[in-house]
């Protein structure tokens, strides 16, 4: 086995991408090959925070009006109240020095974890390459999932 790590960041919840690029952060600090394949809700962290997600077709216009993403964006998956609970979460962060989502990916990516957009769940809810940071490194399927997993020593999935 490879000295390498994945991670499905299946979700697109604030708590649960800090955790997720902590580990990631952690994992190629020690020398590890990281990637971290984002799917579904997860397509939200790596979305822009800025700018609207063009889409064809109502159904899929209504899902990204309502699902825009981004890293500023990201409710938590606990005591959300209607955003009280994340600008809570967000002072107690900036009183600890803690990074932000935002702050992580880019931490992240500096670091060297690649970040793969699943092209599936990308079809499926008609986000283009242009809805994302340019941080990602990749878009691909499962397949490309599952040839990195494979070969890993830790297989993530959040």
């Amino acid at each position: 086995m490879a000295d390498k790590m994945t991670l499905i960041m299946f979700s697109g919840e604030m708590d649960k991408a800090l955790a997720a690029f902590n580990l990631a952060i952690g994992a190629a600090s020690i020398g590890m090959e990281v990637s971290m394949f984002f799917t579904f809700w997860g397509l939200n962290v790596i979305k822009k925070n800025e700018g609207p997600i063009r889409s064809k077709g109502m159904m899929r216009k209504l899902v990204n009006l309502m699902n825009r993403g981004g890293a500023k964006r990201l409710g938590l998956s606990k005591f959300h109240m209607f955003g009280m609970g994340k600008w809570m979460m967000g002072k107690l962060m900036k009183e600890t020095k803690a990074p932000s989502v935002q702050e992580l990916l880019t931490i992240a990516h500096q670091a060297g974890v690649k970040f793969i957009a699943c092209t599936t769940s990308m079809g499926i809810m008609g986000i283009g390459k242009e809805a994302f940071v340019p941080e990602v490194d990749s878009y691909a399927g499962v397949a490309t999932y599952l040839a990195d997993a494979r070969d890993g020593r830790i297989n993530l999935f959040i």
